[in-house]
């Protein structure tokens, strides 16, 4: 192949030594300087250069060829196609020699610098018209298992650049004859998992969820670590472990949890992640209320559905339309979930839901409108909440005693202070404290001294102590 038309002699030079770097991508950057020079075309410039090369040389340039085709994503013949006269014939010149080529790559993919490995993974598999699985498990099958580490990480980076996992690549190409293969690539990869575990119960959140974060490269070899990190404290780490849960199953947010939630029996303790992944979703409305009218499902489930419909975007100024329905439905669970998604947006219609609520016979709607009312600091309810302080169950007590405490009126402390001294559940006595604590007043300091000092629980003892404390006194 010629130079440019007169280049300086330094030019030449560098030009001549570039074409025969040992990195593909110096040599692919020369081509395309050569082109500029020249005026014509990368790909014209490459067919070119492939075609003119001679025999001694011909693999590093078909190597170029195919390594520049596949970074662009392209078959070698596809994008040689409209590089000129000589490009068919380019083309055809590097598929004749796709052994060598083959051979080239390969001994990247096993390279001691783990940099080069995926990339020449991934070209490889592109060139060939082959999956990356598909051609890994070919090029270890005449290879020492002693050399799998480095096809693995290879793997792993192809998983990152294409959005998927290792798992899932491997199960979809696994045949039987690949059995053995595979399992010494689950040996890996069962050794770096375990390695990542310790990252689960790391104390900072940034740590936690960079863990999540590579797990979500193994994919269905993660799934006990994976399910493990639904339980975390914390939300973005709990639907970042949904999610890749559902990518290694193949399944959109919205069927993976359609799959969880509608299981039998349900997993309550890990359900709360997969309810925040679905009302995440841009499909989250048509999901949550196809749950909440399925009567086939436990009332429970159903009126989570309804709840978590008010993390539905789009869907507020119809808000109180989709919820209306369920409020006067005949399983208390759905009437309380109604009531809990009115926490957001307010609006009139539903503050008068939320006061018809407080007169519900089963408890745990009122528990629900107890906690709207203390969300929405709605004072001119707070009456009506005193009163509940005096129903039958304590779980609407404690839920009283709570909302009172967000409505945060100094008049609230007597009733508070009687309920720390009178009532016979310890639950609802250690609640009352803690918002006595958090309401203050001479009053309150009382009540906690005398709670401390007589109460025969000693979790009440305690919260009555903190709560002096968090007060200004120092008791004995």
């Amino acid at each position: 192949m010629e130079l440019a038309a007169k280049p300086e002699p330094a030019a030449q030079a560098a030009l001549r030594s570039a074409l025969m770097d040992p990195n593909w991508r110096v040599r692919w950057g020369a081509l395309r300087a050569q082109a500029k020079l020249e005026g014509v075309t990368d790909r014209r410039m490459l067919a070119d250069w492939v075609s003119d090369m001679p025999a001694r040389d011909e693999v590093l340039a078909c190597v170029t060829a195919a390594r520049a085709a596949a970074a662009a994503g392209s078959s070698t013949a596809s994008f040689l196609k409209d590089a000129g006269a000589r490009g068919p014939s380019a083309a055809a010149r590097v598929w004749e020699r796709r052994e060598a080529v083959r051979r080239v790559l390969e001994v990247e993919v096993y390279a001691e610098d783990a940099a080069p490995r995926g990339e020449a993974l991934l070209h490889l598999a592109t060139f060939l018209g082959q999956t990356p699985a598909r051609v890994l498990l070919g090029a270890m099958a005449h290879r020492p298992e002693s050399a799998d580490a480095a096809p693995a990480s290879a793997l792993l980076w192809v998983a990152d650049k294409q959005n998927t996992s290792v798992g899932r690549l491997l199960v979809l190409e696994a045949r039987p004859p690949d059995q053995v293969l595979i399992n010494r690539l689950f040996g890996i990869y069962s050794q770096e998992l375990e390695a990542l575990q310790k990252g689960l119960s790391a104390p900072d959140v940034a740590s936690r969820r960079a863990t999540v974060q590579s797990l979500r490269l193994y994919g269905p070899l993660a799934r006990r670590e994976l399910e493990r990190a639904l339980g975390d404290a914390d939300s973005a780490i709990r639907q970042l472990a949904a999610r890749a849960l559902a990518e290694s199953e193949g399944l959109s947010p919205t069927q993976a949890a359609s799959r969880r939630l509608r299981a039998d029996p349900p997993e309550p303790t890990l359900q709360r992640a997969w309810w925040e992944l679905a009302s995440a979703d841009k499909q989250c409305e048509p999901f949550l209320l196809e749950l909440a009218r399925d009567v086939q499902l436990p009332p429970a489930t159903r009126g989570e559905a309804v709840a978590w419909l008010s993390g539905c975007e789009g869907l507020a100024k119809r808000h109180f339309e989709a919820v209306s329905t369920f409020l006067t439905d005949a399983q208390p669970p759905v009437r309380a979930g109604a009531v809990r998604a009115l926490s957001l947006p307010r609006s009139s219609l539903g503050d008068a839901a939320v006061a018809a609520a407080l007169e519900d016979a089963a408890p745990e709607v009122v528990v629900a409108a107890l906690s709207v009312v203390g969300q929405h600091r709605q004072k001119e309810r707070a009456e009506d909440v005193v009163a509940l302080l005096n129903a039958s169950s304590p779980e609407v007590r404690e839920a009283a005693i709570q909302a009172l405490e967000r409505l945060g009126r100094a008049q609230d402390v007597k009733p508070l202070a009687r309920v720390l001294r009178e009532d016979r559940v310890a639950s609802v006595r250690v609640v009352a404290a803690r918002a006595l604590g958090s309401l203050g007043g001479p009053f309150a300091a009382s009540a906690l001294s005398e709670a401390l000092s007589r109460d025969p629980d000693s979790h009440v003892q305690h919260v009555a102590r903190r709560g002096l404390e968090r007060l200004g006194f120092n008791p004995p």
